[in-house]
């Protein structure tokens, strides 16, 4: 794995921790006083979809539309209605969605309630067509791409890859499993691992990176027992605005990663071959959860220690987009055709498993937007 190092000479400028001081604008988009959102897309047309994945809150819908101000089950209630953790017709917990270039919606089922082993039928994508508000397309992983131990995270697209383009999933798994990158052929439905277990992909031992949020370190804190490290491997993703790089973080680690995607997508490359590609991009200024690209070369991030949203130009120099105490662990984000950044604000950490058992989260969960002046990344 080779390392450019770019980025980790400039984050000086960049506070390690958040502070009370706000800068950029962030307008509040929509409001959410039942479940903890994750995931937020945003269509062609402005329609926008959040996910609610099943960590323990009362929940309708883990796949929403917000609609004048109200989230409504999408695309309705039955696909909302699961039979069981591995039920291949309707959302188990889903993670995250993600408009593709083509406006259509893709649906991460983790198949993963409360972090549940998965079940196969469970961890899927589904293909929502928003011009009819029907599914079009469902691709089960079967056991050997998600596996029991998989949590299955995020989403990106090439569509010019392949007959129907391509899909690039993060695997999440915790240090029990194994983590890694899913890529999809979208027209034959076949799936296969990328850089599982690599440490690129793994969280960063604790004994090295100790994040805190709202000064406090952000560990598993159950009501009975020691505190053990969140252990939550690659998880934010974003492809380059050229498709030649495709970048992911861990969760638990400050460090930003790159691969080459015609690695990913060669079958006649092994492991080792792929693993060659990989480029360690250097510290980011803080831990992140999601990461997101626009179509001037830059990449997104949200840095959950700081309240903030970053962003990396390409030579390798970060800067602040927005920082707000409001910003109590941003989550996913979305660059969308109007010119802004979505991003969904989720008080992750004040969940009762990081806080001994006690409930510390405030509602309303907050979505907000930021104007970026630039659009989505569509490789199409």
């Amino acid at each position: 794995m080779s390392s450019r190092g770019a980025s980790g000479a400039r984050v000086a400028s960049i506070e390690r921790y958040a502070s009370d001081e706000s800068c950029g604008e962030l307008e509040v988009v929509a409001t959410f006083t039942g479940p903890m959102p994750t995931g937020v897309t945003v269509s062609h047309t402005g329609r926008i979809f959040v996910t609610f994945p099943k960590w323990g809150d009362q929940m309708d819908a883990t796949v929403a539309e917000v609609r004048d101000g109200e989230t409504v089950p999408y695309p309705d209630q039955a696909w909302n209605s699961p039979a069981g953790d591995d039920d291949p017709e309707a959302f188990v917990s889903a993670q995250c969605a993600v408009v593709d270039p083509a406006d259509r919606l893709w649906v991460v089922d983790t198949g993963s309630p409360m972090f549940r082993p998965t079940r196969p039928g469970g961890p899927k994508l589904v293909r929502v067509d928003l011009d009819t508000d029907t599914v079009g397309q469902r691709i089960v992983f079967p056991p050997e791409v998600a596996l029991s131990s998989s949590y299955i995270n995020d989403v990106r697209f090439d569509l010019r890859r392949g007959a129907a383009g391509t899909a690039f999933v993060t695997d999440s798994a915790s240090a029990s499993g194994r983590n890694g990158i899913i890529v999809v052929d979208l027209a034959s439905g076949e799936a296969w691992r990328r850089l599982s277990d690599h440490p690129s992909t793994k969280a960063t031992p604790l004994s090295d990176f100790h994040p805190l949020v709202e000064g406090r370190e952000v560990l598993k804190r159950p009501k009975d027992g020691p505190p053990t490290p969140l252990d939550m491997g690659s998880d934010g993703i974003a492809i380059s605005a050229d498709g030649s790089r495709l970048y992911y973080c861990p969760l638990m680690s400050r460090h930003l990663y790159s691969v080459s995607v015609d690695a990913l997508v060669d079958r006649g490359l092994d492991d080792a071959e792929v693993a060659a590609t990989v480029v360690d991009e250097g510290d980011k200024g803080s831990a992140s959860d999601g990461l997101e690209s626009d179509d001037a070369g830059r990449i997104y991030l949200t840095a959950y220690e700081q309240n903030a949203i970053l962003r990396r130009h390409p030579d390798g120099h970060l800067e602040t987009v927005a920082r707000d105490p409001r910003l109590l662990w941003p989550d996913t984000m979305s660059v969308a055709t109007d010119g802004y950044l979505y991003v969904t604000a989720n008080q992750l950490h004040r969940q009762p498993d990081y806080q001994g058992g006690v409930d510390r989260r405030q509602r309303p969960y907050l979505l907000f937007r930021t104007r970026i002046d630039a659009g989505p990344v569509l490789l199409r």
